[in-house]
C-alpha cells in the first residue's frame, strides 16, 4: 500500500481502477435489485461498499492533489460504461417484443416459432386496413437476433420492445426455447 501512496502516477492509476470496479459494481447491484435478484445483489453490494470505502479513502487522503479528484471523477464515469455493459452482456430476464405487419397472410408466427420464440398472434385493424400484430417473447440475450429476424422477413414491420415486469403462466414460461434460439443463424432467415 506504502507503494501506491508514494507513487502519484500509481496513486492516480489505483483510484481511476477502483473506482471503476466500485461504480460497475453499483450499476450491477442496482439493476440486480430491480430485476428482483436481491440475495445476489445483497452480496454484490459488499464489494460495492468494501470497494468504495478504499477508493474514497485514497481521494479524502489527498484533496489537496487534483489530479486524485480527477481520476475518481474519471473512474466513475467510466465505471458506469463498464457496468452497461457488462449488465448488456448478461442481459437478464426476457424481452416482449411487439410487431405489427402488413404481411398478415404469410406465416411470420410459424417461423418465428421454428426457430423457438414464443408468439402469440392475431389480425387487427390498421388505418390502411389488416394488419398481423405478433407478441414474441424472447430472453433478452437474443432480443437483437430477434430484430434482425423480423427484418429479414418484413423490413416494413412496426416493431415496438419492452421489459415485462411479471410473467406468469402459459406458453411463455416453458415455451421459450435457448437451445433453438442459440442455434440459428439470421442470415440464413
Amino acid at each position: 500500500m506504502s507503494a501506491i501512496l508514494d507513487n502519484p502516477w500509481l496513486m492516480v492509476l489505483s483510484i481511476f481502477v477502483i473506482n471503476i470496479v466500485y461504480v460497475s459494481c453499483l450499476t450491477m447491484r442496482t439493476i440486480l435489485t430491480l430485476k428482483g435478484y436481491r440475495y445476489i445483489a445483497a452480496a454484490v453490494s459488499v464489494l460495492e461498499v468494501v470497494v468504495y470505502v478504499i477508493g474514497l479513502g485514497l481521494v479524502i487522503n489527498s484533496l489537496d492533489q487534483i489530479q486524485n479528484i480527477l481520476a475518481y471523477a474519471l473512474g466513475f464515469a467510466t465505471g458506469i460504461i463498464v457496468g452497461m455493459k457488462i449488465e448488456e452482456k448478461i442481459a437478464l430476464g426476457y424481452i416482449v417484443v411487439n410487431v405489427t405487419t402488413a404481411e398478415y397472410e404469410t406465416d411470420l408466427p410459424r417461423k418465428l416459432r421454428d426457430f423457438g420464440y414464443g408468439v402469440t398472434h392475431y389480425v387487427a385493424k390498421g388505418r390502411d386496413g389488416d394488419r398481423l400484430v405478433m407478441q414474441i417473447l424472447t430472453p433478452r440475450r437474443f432480443e437483437l437476433k430477434l430484430m434482425d429476424t423480423i427484418k429479414q422477413l418484413d423490413s416494413k414491420a412496426f416493431i415496438i420492445a419492452y421489459e415485462p415486469k411479471n410473467i406468469h403462466g402459459g406458453f411463455w414460461v416453458k415455451g421459450v426455447r435457448s437451445k433453438k434460439l442459440k442455434a440459428y443463424d439470421t442470415d440464413e432467415v
